[in-house]
């Protein structure tokens, strides 16, 4: 059965007018955060906390950010996307010390890691979002590397999300990051954000009903079991343990989001993949890409 500590059907989460909000009132729950809001037009809210750093992501729509910390006040535009199968969108990190208010109209995420090391604020449009297209075959997928230490200068959030096209695999295989071995593997809690829609060019008569498949399992670190149907707005929280895959059911893509960050000094993602498993890796030398991805903005016309 699946573990209900570190799953969360949308709406469990709900506060304070977010949808979602993970933080360290989850029992076990220490070093990363995510808030989900939904606004409509007119509608805003409120960033308080200055004890995090934070990334605002547009997940459908567009927003104005304006953010106060010395020496003043800016406003910043994200012009966000339709959908988070469109594409990549623009995003803002806002360091420690920083309040926020999001005024627009659409859905949002935003990715927070407690702490009290300054950055400088940076706003990254999507045109400078590396794109990674990981793994061949049927585990093709899509990643944006917006938040990961390549592309950001953080002090220890890792953010990034991945699109995977129907029928296709990722997060796999199955990888741990619960242990501190120096080059080879570091400590992070991650969240996993999800969002599931029909595939491109489908006409599903209940696009609600799209989804996909989640499965976190246990190891030395610790104790979980997570094996569930997902769909736009579950959360799964990985505190340790091995996780994978997430699995686009056929006629449906499948989103999420992922935040990281850990206790160990240096902000690295570095991961043990599962012995059973590794060698998967290794078939997928001469597999083709899926010519589905990228999925762009302008990808064959096709919007949501």
């Amino acid at each position: 059965m699946t573990d209900e500590r570190w799953f969360f059907r949308r709406g469990r989460l709900a506060r304070d007018g977010w949808e979602s909000i993970v933080d360290n009132r989850i029992p076990g729950w220490q070093h990363t955060g995510i808030r989900v809001a939904e606004l409509a037009e007119g509608d805003a809210q409120r960033l308080t906390g200055t004890h995090a750093e934070r990334i605002i992501v547009p997940l459908a729509g567009s927003f104005t950010v304006t953010h106060r910390h010395h020496p003043g006040e800016w406003e910043t535009r994200l012009h966000g996307r339709r959908s988070v199968f469109d594409g990549p969108t623009d995003v803002l990190y806002l360091p420690c010390g920083v309040t926020a208010e999001v005024r627009g109209e659409g859905r949002f995420a935003v990715a927070e890691a407690p702490t009290d090391q300054r950055r400088e604020w940076q706003y990254i449009p999507a045109e400078d979002t590396p794109i990674e297209l990981r793994g061949a075959g049927r585990s093709s997928r899509q990643v944006h590397n917006f938040g990961t230490p390549q592309a950001l200068d953080a002090a220890r959030l890792i953010v990034c999300e991945v699109v995977t096209p129907a029928e296709n695999w990722s997060s796999y295989p199955p990888h741990k990051h619960d242990e501190q071995v120096p080059g080879h593997e570091s400590r992070l809690e991650e969240i996993y954000y999800f969002e599931s829609a029909p595939t491109r060019g489908a006409a599903a008569p209940e696009a609600d009903a799209a989804f996909g498949t989640f499965s976190a399992y246990s190891s030395p670190a610790g104790e979980i079991e997570i094996d569930a149907m997902v769909r736009t707005g579950d959360v799964a929280l990985v505190p340790y343990g091995y996780h994978g895959p997430a699995a686009a059911a056929p006629g449906y893509d499948l989103y999420y989001l992922n935040v990281m960050a850990g206790p160990d000094p240096d902000r690295a993602w570095l991961i043990s993949d599962d012995p059973a498993h590794a060698w998967v890796r290794d078939s997928w030398a001469g597999q083709q890409f899926d010519t589905r991805l990228p999925y762009r903005d302008d990808a064959g016309g096709q919007k949501r």
